[in-house]
């Protein structure tokens, strides 16, 4: 079956809109860390936030009026993506439509106050409000209620692969004719608590910049946002395929699962636009892409963008397919199309929790 981006949207820590945030990455434009704190602790950590007003033109909506900020990010991306969609295919109707979430941390900001109230105040100063933004499928809720979706809505919680298992999921529910579309959204939002708990894993870096492919690895830094990716049978960019990779026990063994799922879709005229971030991560990829993919170009967007763990992998994707629509990458020397080296891309993601996978796309 034939299967493509139909359309883009994503909410970043440089701002919203794909032509905006690929225009900015071209210039080498890296996102500002905000310092954040928490009244529990006296330790700060360093995050990539959301800019305020990139939601500034969102349609109000009444599920919007107390949803939390991961919430709003994946509608913005979701509805964005959605309406890009509508200049390469036919009106979507929402019956015929599904959507896949993909996220690992959740609502974060919510679960905290909640939990912060209850503890100062007591269970009856705590509104049931703030319950339903604690639990995973919140912004599913939301964005299938706002497009009319009422037919196949699911979450997919995993770590940083998590959303091409999401793309994954959404191929196979387009083998069904009665589906013309899926809306595939991944999302994340940064909070000191969700720091400190990467910060205890070893994970983070206190301050920019994120190095990446660095012989010792020196840490990353978390950042928020959300992507979108429309699933079609039409558009100028197609997934040749998806490899739902496989899981490894132990750091150490991330070598081998990620140079073994590259193996099965390596192309050497692909560029490939890696998970990088600063972590063990890079050298598992690194080490893949040397025996696997020897002289290819590779790119990950988390040196400008952080680890948005739910949200990287759509992140990742849109990169890979901006690439190929506009041949050019980051940190490359603008040249001329007919000369670009690649005819396709590889999507690599290797999560901080044992999961890994590949996609690749070609135009």
């Amino acid at each position: 079956m034939s299967l493509c981006l139909a359309g883009m949207g994503w909410v970043t820590p440089l701002g919203r809109g794909i032509d905006t945030v690929w225009g900015r990455l071209l210039r080498g434009d890296q996102a500002t860390a905000e310092t954040i704190s928490d009244p529990v602790s006296n330790k700060t950590y360093n995050a990539f936030k959301v800019p305020i007003d990139a939601l500034k033109d969102v349609s109000p909506h009444p599920r919007l009026r107390r949803a939390s900020a991961i919430s709003r990010f994946a509608v913005a991306a979701g509805l964005d993506a959605i309406t890009q969609a509508r200049s390469t295919i036919d009106e979507i109707e929402p019956d015929r439509m599904a959507l896949v979430f993909a996220v690992s941390n959740g609502g974060v900001v919510y679960t905290k106050r909640f939990y912060h109230d209850l503890v100062e105040s007591g269970a009856q100063s705590v509104s049931p409000l703030l319950f339903p933004e604690t639990v995973f499928n919140a912004p599913a809720s939301h964005l299938a209620a706002i497009l009319g979706i009422a037919g196949a809505s699911y979450t997919l919680v995993g770590d940083g692969a998590v959303g091409l298992l999401a793309i994954k999921m959404a191929a196979d529910l387009l083998e069904n004719d009665a589906l013309d579309a899926c809306l595939v959204v991944g999302a994340e939002e940064a909070d000191w608590l969700l720091c400190d708990a990467y910060h205890k894993w070893r994970l983070l870096k206190k301050e920019p910049p994120i190095e990446l492919f660095h012989d010792a690895p020196r840490g990353m830094i978390l950042s928020e946002g959300a992507g979108a990716v429309l699933l079609a049978r039409e558009g100028t960019v197609r997934v040749d395929a998806i490899d739902a990779g496989g899981n490894f026990s132990r750091r150490a063994a991330a070598n081998e699962i990620v140079r073994k799922i590259l193996h099965q879709l390596a192309d050497k005229n692909a560029c490939v636009v890696a998970s990088a971030n600063g972590t063990f991560v890079d050298l598992a990829e690194r080490a893949a892409i040397e025996k696997e993919m020897p002289g290819a170009v590779v790119y990950s967007p988390k040196c400008a963008l952080g680890e948005s763990v739910g949200a990287s992998a759509i992140w990742q994707t849109i990169v890979a397919a901006e690439a190929l629509s506009t041949k050019q990458l980051p940190k490359i020397p603008q040249v001329d199309s007919g000369d670009m080296p690649w005819k396709r891309a590889i999507v690599l993601s290797c999560g901080l929790n044992q999961q890994a996978a590949v996609l690749r796309l070609s135009i």
